[in-house]
């Protein structure tokens, strides 16, 4: 007969896998992550495992691998439906997935969560431009819904009034648009350029005049703001982390504002490591109580 360690063994594997391609791929969300109380932390690795994964058949690896857009179209609707089949037996033989699917189960992430997100990932295989109804319905369900994955998991043992619950929902919300908004900026030339993509409404493919760039950052700044209004709301061990990547992205978007818009089509705007550091230090210490 086979324990109940056998499956302990494989989710901590499976978590474990999740957590490498956190590594892997993300240095800030990795840094931000690792300030998390020990109960959360494998549970946003998940999460960004297999929003990572999903991300890299849209556009990444599986593009160079020689995939049109209609396989890759396949292999998005496998991803979802395999993930929902894990959800409901408690396993799957692709690892991201199971650790995902163990999180959905602990913190309650169903399909209202996960097919916005795979509907986003679904319309980069054919997009070109966006009018302002499909920017917010892309900015949804590629980046808000993640925040709030992210909630789920940091309520599970919290009970905030529905007050509270209403103000944390929207900063994960804004959070995650905000996030999205900076990084359309970051790679903004190379999504017209080697995609062909204009996420911004009013934006020409390739080019970004100031007027543009300062509608765009004031609207990053007024979601950040709203987000940073809830961090005191999250459970303790939960704060710290989400301060260190509002922090971050704060900074990000500050170095944004201070770039001349044609210079932004040309170089992707980065932080130094040592101000990163500095930034998780200082959300640490304002959070630490």
């Amino acid at each position: 007969m086979i324990d109940s360690m056998t499956l302990d063994r494989y989710e901590t594997c499976a978590s474990h896998v999740a957590r490498v391609v956190l590594s892997d791929y993300s240095t800030s969300f990795g840094m931000a992550t690792r300030l998390l109380a020990p109960r959360y932390r494998p549970h946003i690795a998940n999460i960004y495992g297999l929003v990572r994964i999903a991300d890299e058949i849209v556009d990444g690896p599986a593009e160079c691998a020689g995939l049109v857009a209609g396989e890759r179209l396949e292999l998005l609707d496998a991803l979802e439906n395999e993930v929902y089949d894990s959800i409901r037996r408690g396993f799957s033989t692709n690892l991201v997935v199971h650790a995902f699917a163990c999180t959905a189960v602990h913190a309650g992430i169903g399909s209202d969560l996960i097919a916005p997100f795979f509907r986003s990932m679904r319309a980069d295989l054919d997009l070109t431009r966006l009018d302002e109804t499909a920017f917010r319905e892309y900015v949804y369900g590629s980046a808000e819904v993640v925040g709030l994955m992210c909630l789920r998991v940091f309520l599970q043992d919290a009970r905030p009034d529905a007050a509270e619950r209403a103000v944390l929902v929207d900063g994960a919300r804004r959070l995650g648009a905000a996030f999205q908004k900076i990084n359309f900026l970051r790679d903004l030339g190379d999504d017209a350029r080697g995609l062909g993509r204009s996420y911004f409404p009013n934006v020409d493919s390739g080019r970004l005049g100031e007027s543009e760039k300062r509608e765009i950052t004031e609207s990053i700044r007024a979601d950040l703001e709203a987000a940073e209004a809830s961090i005191r709301l999250l459970p303790a061990g939960a704060r710290r982390a989400v301060a260190t990547a509002h922090g971050l992205f704060s900074e990000l978007e500050k170095r944004i504002e201070r770039t001349p818009a044609e210079a932004i089509i040309d170089r992707r705007i980065r932080v130094p490591d040592a101000v990163k550091l500095l930034i998780a230090l200082r959300a640490s210490l304002r959070w630490s109580a």
